[in-house]
């Protein structure tokens, strides 16, 4: 099986529903554009907390992403099955750390994240073509999560 092809996804087992984005994943085009949407109503929520916290959740949520995003690959049967999409999650929240809240720097701020995590510019290349599991899964996108967060820092910060 290829990384679009048809998988066995099970959304009422929790893993599964979460490393789906809720099941925005297995929307037939762009699901990783749709896993990012999801996102946003994330950042909204979180947006009034200490940066601190924040910081605490991103790092939660990034290593248990790990063992979400491994499971559902295993199960499925596919590494990086595109409908996996909690490693876009999050990159967006990565992306919008600690950024001033705005339609704009929310627009910006995907528009960024898409950019580096579809492009894949070098170290995410390399990460992705060379890391495996779900640490391989998340590590491209926290990554590029980093890469889009330094633009949005000098853009609004």
């Amino acid at each position: 099986m290829t990384k679009h092809t048809p998988a066995k996804f099970n959304l009422k087992d929790p893993i599964h529903f979460l490393a789906l984005g809720f099941g925005s994943g297995l929307a037939p085009k762009a699901p990783g554009t749709f896993g990012t949407l999801v996102a946003i109503p994330l950042v909204l929520l979180l947006s009034s907390i200490s940066s601190l916290y924040l910081a605490v959740i991103i790092l939660l949520m990034s290593i248990a992403g790990i063992y979400i995003c491994g499971k559902t690959a295993k199960d499925a049967g596919v590494h990086d099955h595109g409908a996996i999409v909690w490693d876009e999650i999050v990159g967006l929240m990565i992306t919008m750390f600690a950024m001033p809240i705005t339609w704009q720097s929310i627009l910006v701020g995907f528009l960024l994240f898409r950019f580096f995590d579809i492009l894949k510019p070098w170290p995410i290349s390399y990460l992705d073509k060379n890391c495996t599991g779900g640490f391989g899964i998340m590590i491209d996108d926290v990554v590029a999560g980093l890469a889009a967060w330094l633009v949005m820092w000098f853009i609004f910060v």
